[in-house]
């Protein structure tokens, strides 16, 4: 409120009279009496601030945060811890406030920001080219498959099961857009099976489309994978977890054709869901059909280096025949986020990073399987993330859970029909050796009582 500053009767007179306007009325002339509200819009008188004030305070001490709970919720969020030094370089203002950089002579800052997150991005997942960003994976997923489309024209994707679920649906929804089907390939013991994918393809398919890790947690074997998918000559697109390629082998390795994913767990706190950014890096062969904006290096008329928004196929100042999408813009200040995070972690630091993700998500794992009533759901290598089953009604264990100040994970009933029975949990440098035992304690005891209910 104390940054908002209202237009007086005064002001709104001058406004009119500057436009040659009698009335606000004048200004929605063209638009059909009947079609108009005609009436005040019902609503109750206005309150005082300090009344609002309250009112607001309620209703936001009934959320709970991960700084209230011990949480073990992922399924695509993560809980990292974000060091002040990225909100530090957020506030300033030339990187809080700056517009649309189509003048490069005046929006150097923002353009190396730009240019400096594709470089980190391309040596993340080994893949020559990246752009800078897009709205969040899921939309990266669909455009990595609008840019499949436009290269081979064909009419079909594949899509592994162990796609993030919100990635498959915004697929489905824009390929519906274009007449494009979308088939999924089964999971067997918990990762794509290989024989179901070399079954659904053929020289239809425009893109297979994979993840590593998969939504279960479970680390995909893209060099057995990868030559499949391509049999037919589709692209191949895998959605991977950037904090996890410390440890994993990048999608370059394997020839894959796009590369994408969430960029949340770098920089970006949790903030009630959003906003995020998508990271989209590709072969250089798919550089002029690549979404969003590219920044590029060069030099000016003196030979200084700088910084321009290049290969502008994307961009809404050119015609909208030619362009190659309609993304026009990008998650900058949450890429800038993004940057000053991995350059904070370093080389080094995600490596390191990593496995301590792999040792403490080993060490769930093993705590967890331990309990009576929970079994693991499948048994493949994981490094942040893992599923089980339980024999008690998830709901009402998580319930339980909850009630004991700890979230245990996401029930995978709501995205997976076979896996009624299914909790993900996930682990980060956040959760100590000490909350993962609260969180065996909790949940065994969780799924002890409402076995007895149920039995009693």
């Amino acid at each position: 409120m104390s940054r908002y500053t209202s237009a007086t009767d005064a002001d709104r007179e001058a406004m009119l009279e500057a436009i040659g306007a009698g009335s606000i009325d004048e200004l929605f002339a063209d638009i059909p009496e009947s079609v108009r509200l005609g009436r005040p819009i019902d609503l109750p008188a206005g309150k005082p601030e300090q009344e609002v004030y309250a009112y607001l305070r309620d209703l936001a001490a009934r959320n709970v945060s991960t700084e209230d709970e011990i949480s073990f919720l992922g399924a695509g969020m993560y809980d990292h811890y974000v060091p002040s030094l990225v909100d530090a370089l957020l506030s300033r203002s030339e990187f809080l406030t700056p517009y649309t950089p189509y003048q490069p002579e005046v929006s150097q800052g923002t353009l190396q920001v730009m240019f400096e997150y594709q470089t980190a991005i391309s040596e993340l997942t080994g893949l020559p080219v990246s752009n800078a960003t897009l709205y969040e994976a899921p939309s990266a997923v669909a455009s990595a498959g609008w840019l499949a489309r436009l290269q081979n024209g064909r009419d079909r994707f594949v899509v592994s099961r162990g796609l993030h679920p919100h990635s498959r649906e915004a697929l489905a929804t824009t390929a519906a857009g274009y007449g494009t089907a979308v088939d999924k390939v089964s999971l067997s013991g918990g990762v794509t099976d290989a024989e179901a994918l070399r079954g659904a393809l053929g020289d239809d398919v425009s893109a297979v489309f994979l993840q590593q890790p998969n939504f279960l947690g479970a680390v995909e074997d893209l060099e057995a994978l990868a030559p499949v998918a391509r049999e037919t000559g589709a692209l191949l697109v895998v959605q991977c977890d950037p904090l996890t390629l410390g440890v994993l082998r990048p999608p370059g390795e394997f020839d894959v054709d796009i590369a994408v994913g969430e960029g949340q767990s770098l920089g970006n706190r949790l903030d009630y869901g959003g906003p995020s950014f998508g990271f989209f890096a590709a072969q250089e062969a798919y550089l002029r059909r690549m979404p969003g904006r590219i920044a590029g290096e060069t030099t000016d008329v003196d030979g200084k280096r700088g910084f321009v928004l290049t290969l502008q196929t994307r961009e809404q100042h050119i015609r909208r025949e030619r362009a190659t999408h309609n993304i026009t813009t990008a998650q900058t200040l949450n890429a800038l986020a993004g940057i000053v995070y991995l350059s904070w972690l370093g080389r080094r630091g995600i490596v390191e990073l990593g496995e301590l993700l792999l040792h403490r998500t080993a060490y769930a794992r093993g705590r967890l399987a331990e309990l009576d009533g929970v079994e693991l759901l499948h048994d493949q290598p994981v490094v942040r993330e893992f599923a089980v089953r339980l024999a008690a009604p998830v709901d009402r264990v998580i319930e339980r859970c909850a009630d004991q100040g700890v979230n245990p994970g996401y029930p995978l009933r709501a995205d997976y029909d076979e896996f009624e029975d299914g909790l993900l949990v996930a682990i980060t440098e956040q959760r100590s050796k000490a909350d993962i035992d609260r969180l065996a304690e909790v949940l065994g005891a969780a799924v002890a009582a409402e076995r007895e209910a149920v039995h009693a």
